[in-house]
């Protein structure tokens, strides 16, 4: 009754923001998602008959703010296997937890994939309700659950995942210049919720949508990496601008965070394949070819306020350790 598993967090090349059902997590539009192989989750799930209440303990610390998403995740577990004890969950990130770097998404896939092989779960038989039980921890987490590049769709009442591309059939780059450590002070839920009452762009941003995320994956069939580039960055722009437009707004950039979106901006403007994605946060991943991975990684890491630079390949899907 005991597992781990491995997840990788993922960043969305063309981004959703904003649910149509709290309750179920439902995400408003469909997304198109990198996972990121050189960050990782690890997570240990035990069930135990003597415990009297399931248990998130992250990085070493208790997390009672969590127990909720927990308790549903793992509630949907054990009506899934008729199972009645709790668990104990056990997780590390060996990257900023809260900070705009999915640490959700990861998390909960992690979660979902250990739970299922505590229980003795089919994975492959259970795909559709591991996606949406993850969904319930994070809209985003379903994407880790695949490796590459990832396409999320909305379906009927709920949503679908699956894998576009493996790391290998389109090998990229991702570079992610980590501008804080702190997290931030408004999550990803609740700033969706003020974005979807209060912004006047909201609406379009909903509307022009689906636009963006046909284009976006008929850019990845075709290999098209200066079309995904261009696309990739408006789309992630027009997010923000939801985001700044909000009440009270969302300013989840720091100045170091717009240096090096310009920095990012100038290397394209001269050639070099590479161009720049922020989520809810003020980390900036810079999606390169493999090629200008090196001429990448050293500009982003001399602009001033970068404290670190992580960088790597596309990872694989959320997997149980030693597998």
């Amino acid at each position: 009754m005991r597992a781990t598993a491995i997840a990788h967090p993922n960043v969305a090349l063309i981004k959703y923001w904003g649910k149509t059902d709290t309750e179920q997590n439902l995400p408003a539009v469909g997304s198109l998602s990198v996972t990121l192989g050189a960050l990782c989750t690890e997570t240990t799930v035990e069930f135990d008959a003597t415990l009297k209440q399931d248990m998130l303990v992250l990085d070493g610390c208790a997390q009672p703010l969590e127990q909720g998403r927990l308790q549903a995740c793992l509630n949907a577990f054990r009506a899934l296997a008729d199972c009645d004890e709790h668990a104990t969950v056990t997780s590390h990130n060996d990257f900023p937890t809260g900070a705009g770097l999915a640490s959700s998404a990861s998390g909960y896939a992690a979660v979902v994939t250990a739970a299922a092989a505590a229980l003795g779960l089919d994975r492959k038989k259970f795909r559709s309700q591991l996606s949406d039980i993850a969904r319930i921890g994070s809209g985003s987490a379903p994407r880790s659950l695949f490796g590459g590049i990832v396409l999320l769709s909305l379906d009927g009442q709920g949503t679908s995942c699956r894998q576009l591309t493996t790391p290998d059939e389109w090998p990229l780059s991702v570079v992610v210049a980590v501008t804080t450590e702190a997290k931030k002070d408004i999550t990803s839920r609740d700033g969706m919720a003020q974005s979807r009452f209060t912004s006047p762009f909201y609406e379009a941003w909903i509307r022009g949508h689906a636009d963006n995320l046909d284009s976006g994956v008929r850019h990845v069939h075709e290999r098209n990496f200066s079309a995904l580039a261009e696309l990739s960055e408006h789309n992630c722009l027009k997010m923000h601008s939801v985001m700044m437009t909000t009440r009270p707004p969302l300013m989840y950039w720091s100045p170091v965070t717009l240096a090096c979106m310009q920095k990012i901006m100038e290397l394209r403007a001269d050639g070099v394949p590479v161009f720049f994605t922020v989520d809810a946060g003020p980390q900036v991943k810079a999606v390169c070819l493999p090629e200008a991975l090196a001429t990448v990684t050293t500009a982003l890491h001399e602009v001033p306020g970068v404290l670190r630079i992580i960088a790597g390949e596309l990872g694989e899907g959320a997997r149980v350790a030693g597998e």
